[in-house]
C-alpha cells in the first residue's frame, strides 16, 4: 500500500510530463471561490452569535509571555543582522579596516557608542541565556510556575549584567 501511495504521489508531483496527463484530465474546477467560502464562514458565525477571536486582548501579560516574545524577536533580529552584515561584506567594496575608520571619523560621543554596544550585546546575551533555559526545558527541568519565573528573572538579570560588562570593554 505504501509503495502504491508513494508511486502515485511521485506521479502527482510530475504532472507536467505528458505521460501523466491522465491524472488531471478529469479534474473538475472548484465550485466556490475562497472569498465565497469566507463570506459563508462569517455569515454562519454571525447567525450563531459566535464571538470573534479575542487574540491578545483577553490575556494578562506575564513575564514568561513577554520573554517568549522577546526570545523570538531577538532570534529574528540577530539572524537578520548577521545576514545583512554578511551580505554587506560580500557586496560592498573595501575591507573591514576601511569601514572601521569611517565609523571612527563620524566623531560620535562615548554615550552613543556605549548605547550601540549595549544594543548589540543585549540581544546576543539574552538570546543565549534564554536558549540555555530552553535547553533545560527540553530535558524536562524547570516547568513549575515558580521555577519558570525564577529562571526568567535570572535570564533577564544575567543578560543585563553581561551586556553592561560587554559595553564597558
Amino acid at each position: 500500500m505504501a509503495l502504491l501511495l508513494r508511486t502515485f504521489a511521485r506521479q502527482g508531483v510530475c504532472l507536467s510530463r505528458p505521460q501523466y496527463s491522465v491524472l488531471y484530465r478529469h479534474a473538475a474546477p472548484m465550485g466556490t471561490t475562497a472569498k465565497e467560502e469566507m463570506n459563508k464562514f462569517w455569515t454562519k458565525n454571525a447567525r450563531l452569535n459566535r464571538p470573534m477571536s479575542p487574540h491578545l486582548t483577553i490575556y494578562k501579560w506575564s513575564v514568561p509571555m513577554m520573554m517568549s516574545i522577546t526570545h523570538r524577536g531577538t532570534g529574528v533580529g540577530l539572524s537578520g543582522a548577521i545576514s545583512a552584515f554578511a551580505l554587506a561584506a560580500l557586496v560592498l567594496p573595501g575591507s573591514y579596516p576601511y569601514y572601521l575608520d569611517m565609523i571612527h571619523s563620524l566623531s560620535v560621543g562615548p554615550y552613543l557608542i556605549g548605547l550601540a554596544k549595549f544594543g548589540i550585546a543585549f540581544p546576543v546575551s539574552y538570546h543565549t541565556y534564554n536558549g540555555i533555559r530552553h535547553l533545560c526545558w527540553d530535558i524536562g527541568k524547570g516547568f513549575r510556575i515558580p521555577e519558570v519565573y525564577r529562571t526568567g528573572y535570572t535570564v533577564i538579570g544575567l543578560s543585563i549584567i553581561t551586556s553592561i560588562a560587554l559595553t564597558m570593554l
